[in-house]
């Protein structure tokens, strides 16, 4: 349409069609909600209007709210009001949704009189994923339509619940066809003027209208009915304000009166709103969609190779077959293809069995990729990605066997965690087709690539890789061609506290505790058993970059030295049973304090709030420095690399964010502090310190509005 308003009205048969129209997605922005609201007003005063009905432009309903006002003071119309001016009409008021209806796009659904929708379309209300709740009435509205333990679990969950089960559940009266959405709203729209008229002329029998605030609520859960939703859902809803505000509210729901129940909803709204995880949630939010920006256009890549069968190639098979991109799969090694073709059935039988993909969906995947033991059999591929082991002289070998058998256009990627890119694509005649494509492990689950151009990429290569990852389900984030490149950069001062932590006098099981309590996913002595600790041994052996500190990674080199190699050998930081489980060992205290005479380092007790600000902090002065020296263009990119790829708290927004929470002069105070009792080598104040903790602070408000949310995140204002 080109009507530059955001909501178009006409009028058809006597009934109002209120279509919204703000792309990307129809975020009920204040503006929406001002044109929405007058719209309706005029609508319900028209005499010539006997019915209305709300939908959306575009391809949905609407997806939630502009996330750019929660920091900012409230803009009026608010859309509770909004919607109980919608509710209030005595006109009966049908919402067409289509697409998504999310936040606070079901919430408006739920203010009108009656809701039908498309086959294919989704509703939720998924503000928890932003450590939020409904706060426009949904709370409320939602249990008198649903059963109660629907409601609590469509809140605690926030997963979207598809049409033909909504319809069932009593939240939508009917479906129509996708091509005929508006026109069905409106024959039911004319139907309901029509007193004799009992069912619709799409067939569906219907509710009359009715207002959802004057129905009963569904009555109040049973105490084990909560704690095991609660359960469920506890992982997600660590450090978060909103878990047990949502059940207040649900069961305010069918105690309270409504206006009550509104009420206390809109206090723990702003409670939730105002809280620190929900402050981090919703940086992580615009962080995330900011990365691997670049105004290049991308090659088109139709077909993919990867180069080695390891778990790491099958890996990134996997995920090239889940976006439905040919591939093939290179190994030389005969062995060690059987073995990846062995792993990549083994994934997708999983896959079925847990019923996660239909056996039909598996074998399409399947056929996607093709296994080779000959370089030739990625010939014709757009995009090569190496993933052998982590050597250059190999990768060295590699590059230069493939550039003479790709096409001129094809771009070689190598998955290297460590290595410099400019010494692997100098080994080529096309330096400038090459980039890093650094996926995490598992490359199937994990959802962060690290996309690495050296000086002479070229723009267009870095926004093909970005590209590919997306297609890929994956957050791709562009980072400086640096040893350890960000993450891995950063994880070394992180490692390298934990390990002078053990000289010091702490025990795996206390540093991987307070660091696991703090929330990461896992400790570091317990990554680096699992990853297995002769991997690093071997990298520090062959790098030249490193302090000449006698104390760095010494309890981690003595255990290799002693063949303690981690989970593989059943003892590392930890001794391990045949079940995995994990067990403290007296043999690495007393290996540590060994160590601790050896190098002269004085023991003493340590408590658990200083191992977490030694290792969270070391963090903030090596991505600090990154972001001066260019490495990470934003303090935000480390925070998304931290929190998709080394299981920082997403609850804390990342080390960056984190490290900013705590304020300027209480960072400069402890910086100094460690400097003075642990040497200014690894502790120094940034250059640019209050710069950095700007950058880290930075609302997520500055970022552009143009910015297209994920619509299965999008919530309310």
């Amino acid at each position: 349409m080109n009507d530059a308003r955001p909501v178009h009205v006409s009028v058809v048969d006597g009934v109002a069609l209120l279509e919204i129209d703000h792309p990307p997605v129809n975020a009920l922005a204040a503006s929406v909600r001002a044109a929405l609201l007058e719209a309706v007003v005029q609508a319900d005063a028209d005499s010539a209007v006997g019915a209305i009905v709300i939908a959306g432009c575009g391809k949905a309903f609407v997806a939630g709210a502009d996330l750019h006002e929660f920091d900012a003071p409230p803009r009026e119309p608010r859309l509770s009001d909004v919607l109980a001016r919608i509710e209030a009409c005595n006109k009966p008021v049908i919402a067409a949704i289509h697409g998504h209806a999310l936040g606070g796009g079901l919430e408006l659904a739920l203010a009108c009189h009656l809701r039908v929708a498309t086959r294919a379309a989704k509703l939720a209300l998924p503000e928890v994923k932003l450590g939020l709740l409904p706060g426009a009435g949904g709370t409320q509205r939602l249990p008198r339509l649903v059963p109660a333990l629907l409601a609590l679990e469509m809140m605690l969950g926030g997963e979207p619940l598809d049409a033909p089960s909504a319809l069932e559940a009593g939240l939508l009266d009917a479906l129509l066809a996708d091509d005929a959405l508006i026109a069905g709203a409106l024959r039911i729209a004319r139907d309901l003027l029509d007193p004799t008229a009992t069912a619709s002329s799409c067939g569906t029998k219907l509710a009359r209208p009715r207002r959802v605030s004057e129905l009963p609520a569904a009555p109040p859960l049973e105490p084990a009915q909560v704690r095991a939703a609660v359960d469920r859902h506890a992982r997600a809803l660590r450090g978060l304000a909103c878990g047990e505000r949502i059940i207040a509210c649900l069961d305010a729901a069918a105690t309270l009166p409504f206006a009550a129940g509104m009420a206390l909803s809109r206090r723990l709204f702003e409670e939730c709103r105002d809280s620190p995880g929900s402050r981090a949630l919703r940086h992580l939010f615009f962080a995330e969609r900011a990365v691997g920006r670049n105004e290049a256009k991308p090659r088109a890549t139709e077909s993919v190779g990867v180069i080695g069968a390891g778990t790491m190639g099958v890996g990134i098979a996997i995920a090239l077959a889940d976006a439905r991109l040919p591939t093939v799969v290179v190994d030389v090694d005969a062995a060690a293809l059987a073995r990846g073709k062995e792993r990549f059935a083994a994934h997708y039988a999983s896959q079925v069995a847990r019923a996660r993909c239909s056996a039909d969906d598996a074998e399409a995947r399947q056929a996607l990729v093709r296994f080779g033991s000959e370089l030739a059999a990625a010939a014709d591929c757009d995009l090569v990605i190496e993933a052998v082991v982590e050597n250059l002289d190999i990768k060295r070998q590699v590059f230069t066997a493939m550039d003479s058998i790709l096409a001129p256009h094809a771009v070689l990627a190598t998955n290297t965690s460590y290595l410099d890119i400019e010494q692997i694509a100098v080994t080529t005649r096309r330096p400038a087709q090459v980039l890093g494509l650094h996926f995490f492990s598992p490359a199937n689950v994990m959802k962060l690539v690290e996309v690495v151009p050296h000086p002479t990429t070229r723009p267009e290569v870095v926004a093909t890789g970005c590209e590919l990852a997306r297609r890929m389900r994956k957050l791709p984030v562009i980072v400086g061609n640096a040893t350890g490149f960000v993450g891995n950069r950063m994880l070394q001062a992180y490692g390298r506290e934990s390990q002078l932590l053990l000289l010091e006098g702490a025990t795996p099981s206390q540093i991987d505790s307070a660091l696991e309590t703090f929330g990461m996913a896992m400790g570091p002595c317990a990554v680096y058993d699992l990853a297995g600790l002769d991997v690093g041994y071997r990298a520090r052996r062959e790098r030249r970059d490193l302090p000449d500190d006698a104390r760095y990674f010494a309890v981690a080199d003595r255990l290799v030295e002693a063949g303690r190699l981690g989970r593989k050998s059943g003892a590392g930081h930890y001794r391990y049973s045949e079940d995995g489980a994990r067990h403290g060992d007296l043999q690495v205290a007393e290996l540590g304090a060994a160590e601790a005479v050896r190098l002269g380092v004085a023991r003493t007790p340590i408590d658990d709030a200083s191992i977490v600000e030694r290792c969270v902090l070391a963090l903030f002065v090596e991505g600090a420095e990154l972001v001066e020296t260019g490495i990470a263009a934003s303090a935000a990119d480390i925070d998304v690399i931290w929190t998709r790829g080394y299981g920082f708290p997403r609850h804390r927004g990342g080390p960056m964010h984190y490290a900013a929470t705590l304020g300027e002069s209480t960072l400069l105070a402890r910086i100094e502090t460690l400097a003075r009792v642990h040497g200014a080598r690894y502790w120094h104040t940034p250059a640019s310190l209050s710069a950095a903790v700007r950058s880290a602070a930075a609302a997520h408000t500055s970022r552009s509005t143009n910015t297209p949310p994920n619509p299965e995140l999008a919530v309310r204002s």
